[in-house]
């Protein structure tokens, strides 16, 4: 397991954030290449770190940049913040699948993805029918490896400001674990942790079994 290559998308975002730093301090990783919208931050210049600058909209103008061994996304926003369920869509839905196909079809073997606690296809709820209709296109794609993470509210610092995250964070802290938040840095440290591990199939992993999972990432 040595040289290994991970794609990241999302790394602006608070997960993807910390799947970035993560995954240029561990040895087993070669490269990193992280697809952003924008040029990041002089901070995380690091050596194995190449930046892919692309327009989502228009990922395969880029795809040849996108060879890699493991993927890791985190792209998601918020329906206010897209500003309609139509756009909403296009980002939480549209472009993971976009980044998984050419992937894919460029060789990578294991695809990490950032859902949502109560991701259904059958949901009454537009935000969690999405993130169900997500999961089902992954798994028709035949990954070798795919890893699924459905997370409550995200817990950690944000860039942006998201008070209704962040009242969420408040409110369910001490709730049963199943709604409990996450932070941010235990859902990276799972995602590299199985991505490592590349578990054969399909590998779902709920809110209340992510600390555990990254857990024991950290004892490995």
């Amino acid at each position: 397991m040595t040289g290994l290559t991970a794609i990241v998308a999302g790394a602006t975002g608070l997960v993807g954030g910390e799947c970035l730093r993560r995954l240029l301090a561990e040895r087993r990783y070669a490269r990193v290449i992280a697809v952003a919208r924008r040029e990041l931050g002089p901070e995380l210049r690091h050596r194995k770190l190449r930046v892919v600058v692309a327009n989502f909209d228009r990922l395969d103008r880029v795809q040849e940049e996108l060879r890699g061994d493991h993927v890791f996304c985190a792209l998601g926003t918020t329906i206010r913040k897209a500003g309609s369920q139509a756009r909403f869509r296009v980002v939480d839905h549209d472009y993971p699948l976009r980044l998984a196909e050419l992937t894919r079809s460029n060789g990578a073997q294991h695809f990490s993805i950032v859902s949502a606690l109560g991701a259904s296809r059958g949901s009454p709820f537009f935000y969690s029918r999405v993130k169900g209709d997500v999961e089902a296109a992954l798994r028709e794609m035949g990954w070798p490896s795919l890893a699924i993470f459905r997370p409550s509210v995200i817990a950690g610092e944000r860039a942006e400001s998201r008070p209704a995250e962040r009242l969420g964070e408040r409110l369910l802290r001490f709730a049963p674990a199943t709604w409990r938040p996450v932070a941010a840095c235990d859902i990276a440290a799972a995602m590299i942790g199985v991505a490592l591990r590349s578990p054969p199939g399909v590998t779902v992993v709920e809110s209340r079994h992510i600390g555990s999972t990254a857990g024991d990432r950290s004892r490995g």
